[in-house]
């Protein structure tokens, strides 16, 4: 007969019939008083009623006859947090815990009581834990949640400028978990970031900004094949974003696709004219191509941007040294170490400080300012592109040979001259 006052309490329970519900288990209690499950059930009805002394009051009951019921101790963390007795809350959740450790909603709980307490950290651990838990059972919904939990508590961070030779091209999410990824991949942590974002797009297979997250992050791990195939997902899903484009070109950068690469900066810069660190970027590209005066152009235009860019000095000053532009690249070599030197930036600094001694021998002053004039010139002439004038010098040495150096760069600028005034 109990059970059949306990089945009634479940059915107005189910109708948000709380009183009726705590009538009928009240009945089945009466009859049989060691009945655990109608404790809880009615411990439940009471928690919401809005009466949470009592459903803690049956919860304890059902514990002391069935100390091994997960969900009365559930049950009873959640009042308590109610209740705002946080450390007895904790306790019950450890309890549950110790029953099943894969009980997701439990290692949820214990991340927001150990907010309520202030630990920041183990609050974040313990909802990532619940949402690989939930992710296991595939209960989506519930994994997104924690997810968005973790984002709210991850505080903002500006991640370090490094400069290199490759402008580090960053991606600044909108979102805080995503920067918070990108931060612990720039510490070095590539390999627990890949699997935070994998677990993020099992959860939701349409984050096309975790795709451009992880596309970010296999660059920084020399996967650009992987990265270019993430950022392609990224656009198929509409994420136009010229985050995706300029991360983009950098990995084709990298896979020596200069043509692809550049493609790609000219769609970010459509976006976000004034990047300087694209420009850069750029610049690389044309400058890999040999076409010297596009990155000359790109560097200056990146220095115009941010007057401060030392890497924009810096290769700007390499290209000058492939245009055999000396002085040029002495100035633009000694504008970025005053820089680094003022940023505390010793790596750079001596790297930039080797490249401008290498090139002090080779100044007009202390070569044949002549024949590097005549250089100068003639690689304005075809460009930049040195691989052109070294072909026109040939042809004039095949059909002149054992005469001076100056006399075949004389020659192939004259007959260059006549050409285009004809």
């Amino acid at each position: 007969m109990s059970d059949e006052f306990y089945y009634r309490g479940l059915e107005k329970a189910k109708q948000k019939d709380y009183a009726g519900a705590i009538e009928e288990f009240n009945r089945a209690l009466q009859l049989t008083p060691f009945f655990p499950e109608a404790y809880l059930q009615r411990g439940l009805a009471y928690y919401d009623s809005g009466a949470i002394l009592q459903a803690v009051s049956d919860y304890t009951e059902a514990l002391k006859q069935n100390p091994q019921s997960l969900a009365a101790y559930y049950s009873r963390a959640l009042a308590r947090v109610a209740l705002k007795n946080l450390p007895g809350a904790l306790e019950d959740i450890e309890s549950a815990i110790r029953l099943n450790y894969n009980y997701a909603a439990a290692h949820s709980l214990r991340g927001m009581v150990r907010r309520k307490q202030g630990y920041i950290q183990d609050a974040i651990a313990n909802f990532k834990k619940a949402a690989e838990l939930y992710l296991e059972q595939k209960d989506t919904e519930n994994c997104r949640l924690c997810l968005e939990r973790i984002k709210e508590l991850q505080p903002p961070e500006k991640s370090p400028v490094l400069p290199q030779n490759l402008p580090n091209i960053t991606i600044k999410s909108e979102k805080d978990y995503f920067t918070q990824l990108l931060d612990k991949a720039e510490k070095g942590d590539t390999r627990e970031a890949i699997e935070d974002l994998n677990w993020v797009l099992q959860a939701d297979p349409q984050d096309a900004q975790a795709y451009c997250c992880r596309g970010v992050v296999r660059c920084k791990m020399g996967n650009y094949q992987e990265a270019i195939a993430d950022f392609n997902q990224a656009l198929r899903l509409d994420f136009h974003d010229a985050i995706v484009y300029r991360n983009r070109g950098k990995a084709r950068y990298l896979l020596a696709d200069y043509q692809g690469a550049i493609a790609d900066f000219n769609q970010a810069l459509q976006i976000q004219p004034q990047d300087a660190l694209v420009f850069v970027a750029r610049g690389n590209a044309y400058r890999a191509m040999s076409n010297y005066l596009g990155a000359i152009q790109d560097y200056s235009q990146a220095i115009s941007i941010n007057p401060d860019d030392a890497q924009a000095y810096y290769n700007r000053g390499i290209t000058h040294t492939l245009l055999e532009e000396m002085l040029a690249a002495r100035d633009d070599y000694q504008k970025a170490i005053s820089i680094f030197l003022e940023k505390e930036d010793w790596e750079n600094y001596h790297q930039v400080l080797n490249s401008l001694n290498k090139i002090q021998k080779s100044l007009p002053e202390n070569q044949n300012q002549k024949y590097n004039l005549l250089r100068q010139r003639l690689l304005r002439m075809v460009g930049g592109q040195w691989e052109i004038a070294q072909r026109l010098i040939q042809q004039k040495k095949d059909y002149y040979p054992q005469m001076p150096e100056e006399w075949y760069l004389q020659k192939v600028i004259a007959d260059l001259e006549r050409d285009r005034n004809n």
